[in-house]
């Protein structure tokens, strides 16, 4: 039988099942129930750095809340509390700093992604009970969009939305979002903006605002869509600055006329759509909306750093 191939890997560390290693030496038993079934949930947090103060992560909290969550709904045991949750980030980020296969210069932000599936057994479908859950984690540099982006915007495409009825849960089980972020790959678009029965869902790997007189609408919170962290953020952002914000759900009529549409994610924070399926939206350039709601997210990380 020919080795397993990881000589592709950099020797960047990561955390399984309480040992730090490698990306090219751990292993997983491929009857684990992540890789037969996607049987499992995971998250992705910010950690933002600053000159000679350690690394914190964004919403710290309402991740744990969302993975407490997705954990409940799927039936698998937290194996962890959040205090340890941050702890394995923080050893990923020092093991980082020493590995002689590290960027360098280190990075000041971090993309801290996690993953707890149900365990290993030998493949049934049922939710077998009493199974350790795996648990699987990587910290890596932050690829947050490029200076340009943020100032022209960035181009998106729609579909439709023909992922599953549980968009809520942060499963593992991704292939509808990979068909999903293939078809704005493939027209050199960095997104797909997808729309269920005629309204407004989410795009592959990011939540959609629209902003129409001034005001922020967003698709409800609902089974139909994995609400993103920054759904919290964003209507803390537009209560602080006065802007409007309300959540119902947006015929596809209404993201078309859109004066300004924006995505949101852990690496993308806030981005402005400024053309969709090859049409501008609104002036063709960032609106002032997303620069006010922009220039409060990154004042949201400049707190995490004060006293």
């Amino acid at each position: 039988m020919p080795p397993y191939r990881t000589d592709h890997l950099p020797p960047l560390p990561c955390y399984l099942n309480g040992e730090i290693g490698t990306l090219d030496t751990v292993r997983i038993s491929p009857l684990d129930r992540g890789f037969i079934f996607g049987d499992g949930v995971y998250e992705g947090i910010a950690v933002y750095g600053r000159p000679r103060q350690a690394p914190q992560p964004f919403r710290f909290d309402q991740h744990m809340a969302r993975l407490a969550r997705g954990l409940a709904e799927t039936r698998i045991a937290n194996p962890h509390t959040p205090a340890e949750w941050r702890q394995i980030a923080q050893d990923l980020i020092a093991a980082y700093a020493r590995s002689p296969a590290a960027q360098q210069p280190l990075p000041q932000d971090w993309f801290f992604y996690f993953q707890v599936t149900r365990g290993v057994a030998l493949r049934d479908h049922p939710m077998l009970p009493g199974l350790t859950p795996t648990v699987f984690a990587t910290c890596l540099p932050m690829k947050p969009p490029t200076a340009e982006q943020r100032e022209r915007g960035v181009a998106c495409v729609t579909a439709d939305d023909f992922r599953w009825q549980k968009a809520h849960i942060k499963s593992i089980s991704l292939l509808g979002a990979v068909f999903a972020r293939q078809i704005s790959f493939e027209q050199g678009a960095l997104e797909t903006v997808m729309f269920r029965d005629g309204f407004l869902s989410e795009a592959a790997a990011s939540n959609v605002w629209v902003v129409k007189d001034g005001v922020v609408y967003g698709p409800p919170r609902d089974n139909l869509v994995l609400e993103g962290i920054r759904y919290g953020a964003i209507e803390e952002l537009c209560r602080q600055q006065g802007i409007g914000f309300e959540l119902r759900r947006i015929p596809r009529a209404e993201v078309l006329a859109a004066d300004e549409l924006l995505l949101s994610s852990a690496t993308k924070e806030v981005l402005p759509i400024t053309t969709l399926d090859g049409r501008p939206v609104g002036s063709g350039q960032p609106g002032p909306v997303y620069r006010a709601l922009y220039d409060g997210y990154q004042r949201a990380k400049d707190a995490l750093f004060q006293p």
